[in-house]
């Protein structure tokens, strides 16, 4: 089963699997899942890290490399993912989730989110 994981999801597991939800653990070390990273997050984390928020030290690059060498395969982002966004209802403001959620329902993928309001999309989404 392919697996994309919100930004927030992929920054707790990299600072720790400790802080991932309860309900992350088994999904994410299941043997037949597939997990992925979208080009999406990898851009939310480094606007985030070109703020100088003294809270937020994640380096994009090493952050990437950490995630293409513990197996997570990359999603990129296509035009088809951008136009996907403009048919999505408004019922979350973040231009990232949204290309999140574009991206899973084009690939026919599952987004894992801990965000309620992401999982309000129609579509395979998993609330953790």
């Amino acid at each position: 089963m392919k697996l994309l994981l919100d930004t927030e999801l992929l920054l707790w597991g990299a600072l720790g699997f400790d802080r991932l939800p309860h309900g992350a653990h088994g999904l994410l070390d299941s043997a037949d899942a597939e997990l992925c990273f979208s080009a999406a997050s990898l851009w939310e984390i480094a606007i985030l890290m070109g703020l100088g928020r003294a809270d937020f030290q994640v380096d994009p690059r090493v952050f990437r490399r950490g995630l293409i060498d513990n197996g997570y395969g990359e999603l990129p982002i296509r035009s088809e993912h951008a136009v996907a966004v403009g048919g999505l209802p408004p019922i979350h403001k973040d231009p990232f989730d949204r290309l999140l959620i574009a991206q899973a329902l084009v690939e026919g993928i599952t987004l894992v989110t801990s965000d309620p309001t992401v999982a309000r999309y129609p579509g395979a989404i998993r609330l953790i």
